[in-house]
């Protein structure tokens, strides 16, 4: 079984054929293809460490968007008795990841 660890959106994601991930937000439409910079692949006792990245590209195939469970927050300022609450949504989009 062959397993990589890709970069993008300045995270590291470890995938394997057909793994779904959620990644931050990109400039693409669904349906569309992608290549992802590829650190290390293991395929068994193989490993390949790439410096810092390797030639092999992990291509993946666009599903869809979306956005995560809201996270709350509050802004307190002590001595005055403000408090601000907040929430904030992060978009992603959902990749399957086809060959390695």
């Amino acid at each position: 079984m062959k397993i990589a660890v890709i970069k993008t959106g300045g995270k590291q994601y470890v995938v394997k054929e057909k793994d779904r991930i959620k990644i931050e937000n990109l400039k693409v439409e669904v349906g569309d293809k992608i290549e992802f910079d590829t650190l290390l692949i293991a395929n068994g006792d193989k490993i390949e460490v790439g410096a810092p990245f390797l030639a092999d590209k992990v291509k993946g195939n666009i599903l869809g968007f979306g956005r995560a469970k809201k996270v709350t927050g509050v802004k307190y300022k002590p001595k005055t008795r403000q408090a601000k609450k907040f929430g904030h949504r992060q978009e992603f989009v959902e990749v399957e990841i086809e060959k390695i």
